[in-house]
């Protein structure tokens, strides 16, 4: 199947795979840190099991990094 994933094309050697499989298959670092979109819709992460991704779907893996601010950028009052 042909899927575009974070907007490359892809080509899977499935007809359909979970977002689950999906994951392992790219061998992505952390997935309990990845958010996922499928068709522009976020994918809830106790289903990534159950969605199966199939040809022609989109989708993109999102990582959500923390930041902050130090102390000393803080404006003075």
């Amino acid at each position: 199947m042909n899927i575009k994933l974070n907007g490359e094309q892809r080509v899977i050697a499935a007809n359909q795979i979970s977002i689950n499989e999906l994951l392992a298959y790219e061998n992505v670092s952390q997935p309990e840190m990845v958010s996922v979109q499928k068709n522009g819709e976020f994918v809830n992460r106790s289903d990534f099991e159950s969605i199966l991704v199939i040809d022609g779907d989109e989708v993109d893996f999102l990582y959500f990094m923390g930041g902050g601010q130090n102390s000393e950028s803080k404006m003075s009052k």
